[in-house]
Protein backbone atom coordinates (compact mmCIF):
# COMPACT_ATOMS: atom_id res chain seq x y z
CA UNK A 1 0.00 0.00 0.00
CA UNK A 2 1.23 3.22 -0.71
CA UNK A 3 1.56 5.81 1.50
CA UNK A 4 -0.87 8.55 1.94
CA UNK A 5 0.52 12.13 0.46
CA UNK A 6 -1.01 15.40 0.91
CA UNK A 7 -1.47 17.56 -1.75
CA UNK A 8 0.46 20.64 -1.76
CA UNK A 9 0.70 22.78 -4.65
CA UNK A 10 3.99 24.42 -5.81
CA UNK A 11 3.62 27.62 -7.41
CA UNK A 12 4.44 30.57 -4.70
CA UNK A 13 0.84 32.12 -5.78
CA UNK A 14 -1.31 29.33 -4.82
CA UNK A 15 0.56 28.72 -1.61
CA UNK A 16 0.52 32.15 -0.46
CA UNK A 17 -3.80 31.91 -1.39
CA UNK A 18 -3.47 28.41 1.38
CA UNK A 19 -1.72 30.88 3.81
CA UNK A 20 -3.98 33.73 3.63
CA UNK A 21 -7.04 31.52 4.07
CA UNK A 22 -5.57 29.64 7.39
CA UNK A 23 -4.50 33.06 8.86
CA UNK A 24 -8.15 34.25 7.93
CA UNK A 25 -9.39 31.40 9.59
CA UNK A 26 -7.11 31.22 12.58
CA UNK A 27 -7.94 35.14 13.24
CA UNK A 28 -11.46 34.73 13.51
CA UNK A 29 -11.11 32.08 16.22
CA UNK A 30 -13.41 33.52 18.81
CA UNK A 31 -12.62 30.59 21.04
CA UNK A 32 -8.90 29.87 20.64
CA UNK A 33 -8.64 31.21 24.82
CA UNK A 34 -7.12 35.04 24.61
CA UNK A 35 -10.24 36.54 26.42
CA UNK A 36 -10.44 34.12 29.19
CA UNK A 37 -6.45 34.13 29.66
CA UNK A 38 -6.73 38.11 29.57
CA UNK A 39 -9.59 37.99 32.46
CA UNK A 40 -8.32 35.51 34.30
CA UNK A 41 -4.75 37.31 33.93
CA UNK A 42 -6.39 40.70 35.22
CA UNK A 43 -8.10 39.43 38.21
CA UNK A 44 -5.14 37.11 39.60
CA UNK A 45 -2.97 40.15 39.43
CA UNK A 46 -5.41 42.71 40.67
CA UNK A 47 -5.87 40.16 43.57
CA UNK A 48 -2.48 40.24 44.62
CA UNK A 49 -2.34 43.91 44.12
CA UNK A 50 -5.06 44.34 46.60
CA UNK A 51 -3.36 41.66 48.88
CA UNK A 52 -0.26 44.08 48.62
CA UNK A 53 -1.85 46.63 49.35
CA UNK A 54 -3.83 45.70 52.39
CA UNK A 55 -0.39 43.90 53.72
CA UNK A 56 1.47 46.99 53.55
CA UNK A 57 -0.93 49.95 54.40
CA UNK A 58 -4.11 48.26 56.45
CA UNK A 59 -2.60 45.16 58.49
CA UNK A 60 0.52 46.62 60.41
CA UNK A 61 3.15 46.77 57.33
CA UNK A 62 5.86 44.44 56.48
CA UNK A 63 8.93 45.37 59.73
CA UNK A 64 12.26 43.14 60.10
CA UNK A 65 11.00 39.91 60.98
CA UNK A 66 7.87 40.73 58.56
CA UNK A 67 4.13 41.39 59.09
CA UNK A 68 3.63 41.61 62.89
CA UNK A 69 -0.06 39.70 62.22
CA UNK A 70 -1.45 36.69 61.16
CA UNK A 71 -3.34 38.24 58.66
CA UNK A 72 -0.76 39.91 57.06
CA UNK A 73 1.10 37.00 56.66
CA UNK A 74 -1.47 34.87 54.92
CA UNK A 75 -1.98 38.17 52.68
CA UNK A 76 1.64 38.19 52.21
CA UNK A 77 1.47 35.20 50.68
CA UNK A 78 -1.31 35.22 48.74
CA UNK A 79 0.36 38.31 47.00
CA UNK A 80 3.87 36.67 46.57
CA UNK A 81 2.21 33.90 45.24
CA UNK A 82 -0.43 35.07 42.60
CA UNK A 83 1.57 37.96 41.67
CA UNK A 84 3.81 35.87 39.25
CA UNK A 85 1.37 33.59 38.20
CA UNK A 86 -1.30 37.01 37.15
CA UNK A 87 1.66 38.41 35.23
CA UNK A 88 2.26 34.97 33.48
CA UNK A 89 -1.03 34.62 32.70
CA UNK A 90 -1.50 38.16 30.83
CA UNK A 91 2.21 37.80 29.16
CA UNK A 92 0.72 34.89 27.40
CA UNK A 93 -2.80 36.44 26.95
CA UNK A 94 -1.25 39.86 25.34
CA UNK A 95 0.82 38.07 23.43
CA UNK A 96 -2.51 35.93 22.23
CA UNK A 97 -4.18 38.83 21.38
CA UNK A 98 -1.49 40.90 19.36
CA UNK A 99 -0.55 37.32 17.32
CA UNK A 100 -4.62 37.51 16.64
CA UNK A 101 -4.32 41.20 15.63
CA UNK A 102 -1.58 41.00 13.37
CA UNK A 103 -3.16 38.07 12.05
CA UNK A 104 -6.68 39.76 11.40
CA UNK A 105 -4.64 42.38 9.11
CA UNK A 106 -2.65 39.99 7.22
CA UNK A 107 -5.67 38.02 5.89
CA UNK A 108 -7.51 39.32 3.02
CA UNK A 109 -10.97 40.48 3.82
CA UNK A 110 -13.63 37.78 2.09
CA UNK A 111 -17.02 38.99 0.34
Amino acid sequence: MAPRTIPFPSEPAARARLRAQDAHHLALNAEDGTLHLLRSGFLVAGVAGLCAFLTLFVLGGIGPDGPPTNLGWITLMVALMSMPFGLILLLLGGAKWLRNAWLSRAAPTRQ
